[in-house]
């Protein structure tokens, strides 16, 4: 509510104060939430490693936006040493949940060879399953497969969404 300002004034601080006395509760969803304010800085100082400390927690239980956003910060290295393995590692889990952005990074990780052996025939793969479940960034890479265009290195890693 307080973090899109649904129904009430949007107040980060407050959103992460209610985030907080859930994911103290162990709810998965607000350890994410909690996590993506630490990342972002919103409502408190920016944090990777609290963003990690709570996605992780979050990930731990199963959910699948926060073994994303785990993945992510592996990637990038923010509050975790970069590891492109791990990362991968955290993408698939969160793929075969079905969640499309993490098999979107999957195949793009797969094409260039990020922390799993370069195999275009998985990330394509990959890709198509990210399309079918609405992914933009794989209809645009599988667009571009057929075209003989490569992807952008840097596409779809925006962050957690």
């Amino acid at each position: 509510m307080y973090s899109r300002g649904k129904g009430v004034p949007q107040n980060y601080g407050e959103a992460v104060r209610w985030y907080r006395k859930s994911a103290e509760q162990g709810y998965a969803k607000a350890e994410f939430n909690l996590g993506s304010m630490y990342r972002d800085g919103r409502g408190v100082l920016q944090d990777y490693a609290e963003a990690e400390h709570w996605c992780r927690k979050a990930a731990e239980q199963g959910d699948a936006r926060a073994e994303e956003g785990l993945g992510f910060l592996y990637y990038r290295g923010e509050g975790v040493p970069q590891d492109y393995g791990e990362a991968a590692r955290w993408y698939r889990i969160s793929a075969e949940q079905g969640d499309a952005n993490a098999q979107y990074v999957l195949g793009y990780l797969y094409y260039y060879g990020f922390g799993v052996q370069r195999d275009r025939v998985q990330a394509h793969d990959l890709f198509q399953q990210a399309a079918a479940h609405g992914s933009e960034d794989a209809k645009r890479a599988l667009e571009g497969s057929r075209k003989g265009i490569s992807i952008d290195p840097g596409a779809g890693l925006s962050g957690l969404q």
